[in-house]
């Protein structure tokens, strides 16, 4: 009998979807007690400046990965997202991608999403494992 996962194709999105939303639901089984992680210092790098600043700990790092959880699954951006200065600075830069095919476009879109998708699963992996670490239990 196959699995669910292998009616994906190994580089599906909706693979890297899944494979995120059951990395959230692990951390959120095995995280009991999230305060546990304050004032733990996160060795993440994270992109953005918003992000830094959130982040400063593991407790941060939990925060903010369950806030993406719940946008990945409402699909809803918040209106203030469409409004900032680093979107200007996000289409001057993508303006060259913007006269060319669709297909290439939409290939170009597919493989970041992804690629993030992959780095967001990592990361939740990476906390609960850190987790598991503090309270000293196994792996």
């Amino acid at each position: 009998m196959q699995s669910a996962d292998a009616k994906f194709n190994k580089k599906s999105l909706l693979l890297a979807l899944r494979r995120y939303s059951s990395a959230i639901s692990d951390m959120e089984q095995t995280i009991l007690l999230p305060s546990l992680l304050r004032d733990v210092p996160s060795d993440e790098v994270w992109d953005s400046e918003a992000a830094e600043e959130s982040c400063e700990d593991l407790y941060g790092n939990y925060l903010m990965l369950k806030a993406i959880r719940n946008t990945v699954e409402s699909g809803l951006i918040p209106l203030d997202d469409h409004k900032t200065k680093n979107t200007t600075v996000l289409n001057k830069t993508l303006e060259p991608l913007l006269n060319t095919d669709p297909e290439a476009l939409f290939r170009f879109h597919l493989r970041g999403l992804f690629s993030v998708m992959s780095e967001l699963t990592e990361k939740t992996r990476s906390l609960t494992d850190k987790y598991m670490d503090i309270i000293g239990a196994a792996n």
